[in-house]
């Protein structure tokens, strides 16, 4: 019996040292992710900052090929 605690106790140390190991991995990957994100969204605001204002899409009850037919005409001006 003593020797099957013993044996169970090393494995749960095992699991422990394992779990933090996941546990730090799993924060750099939400780190690296985070700044991924944010990277991206930067990049998409210097995109949509380019633009020209007259194609901008606006959301409302317009189906999409009213919009294009909206962006066409302006666009013709």
């Amino acid at each position: 019996m003593e020797r099957e605690n013993s044996e169970l106790y090393l494995r749960n140390c095992q699991i422990i040292r394992e779990n933090e190991r996941l546990r730090k991995k799993a924060q750099r990957l939400n780190q690296e992710n985070q700044a991924l994100l944010s990277e991206l969204k930067r990049k998409l605001a210097v995109k949509t900052a380019k633009r020209k204002p007259g194609f901008e899409v606006e959301l409302g009850s317009n189906s999409a090929s009213d919009q294009m037919e909206a962006n066409k005409r302006q666009a013709l001006e």
